[in-house]
């Protein structure tokens, strides 16, 4: 009997273990977004760069720019179906339209907005 349960318990704390750094491993990549070039990422790199955007909605992204060019102001994102005003001023700061965050014109007006 007491061997069962010593191996119950050693079991159960494998279990935990594993749960745990599972846990802290994969916590960082759901934590928080990440800047993306929205004018040239694809879909799944778009759901998976930006918090609260799945693959229907960048999707949506793809095809506007596809359509439309590409985008010249982080506010005509606003314009893409699916994408509100709300959804917008959240993902502001991790929306580039370069691929450097200094010559990005969404980083520019945040400075000018602080200003």
């Amino acid at each position: 009997m007491i061997d069962t349960t010593r191996s119950i318990k050693h079991t159960l704390g494998k279990v935990t273990m594993k749960k745990i750094l599972l846990m802290m491993l994969l916590t960082p990549l759901f934590a928080s977004a990440s800047p993306i070039n929205i004018n040239t990422a694809d879909a799944p790199s778009i759901a998976g760069a930006l918090k609260n955007i799945g693959l229907k909605k960048a999707q949506a992204i793809v095809d506007y720019r596809s359509k439309n060019g590409p985008f010249k102001n982080i506010d005509d994102v606003d314009n893409v179906p699916g994408i509100g005003t709300k959804t917008l001023e959240k993902l502001k700061a991790d929306l580039l339209l370069t691929d450097t965050p200094e010559a990005s014109p969404a980083t520019e007006s945040s400075k000018a907005a602080k200003k």
